[in-house]
């Protein structure tokens, strides 16, 4: 599902028009984005969290020229789906 997809659903459920649904879709993400660049997480209860979590420093190997470089610790953005989340997904997804 692409983010105009997301963006029709919701137009159809909610009767709201596509481009204030939008706008309103692209604010929710930049407001997400900002946050984790603060270093402050987002909780969202019943769909997950969306934090920043802290790699450490490790020793990479470069096969083809056969060398060992340093990676830096670094911070990454990511997502944790609440429980309920992961029950239904669990429950309902059939492969």
């Amino acid at each position: 599902m692409t983010k105009a997809d997301i963006v029709n659903e919701i137009s159809k459920t909610t009767g709201i028009e596509k481009v204030t649904v939008q706008k309103t879709v692209e604010a929710f993400m930049e407001a997400v984005k900002n946050s984790l660049v603060k270093d402050n997480n987002v909780y969202l209860r019943g769909f997950g969290s969306f934090i920043v979590k802290k790699r450490a420093q490790k020793t990479a190997r470069n096969i083809s020229k056969n060398t060992t470089l340093i990676i830096p610790e670094h911070f990454i953005p990511s997502f944790k789906p609440a429980k309920s989340f992961v029950n239904k997904v669990k429950s309902n997804v059939k492969r």
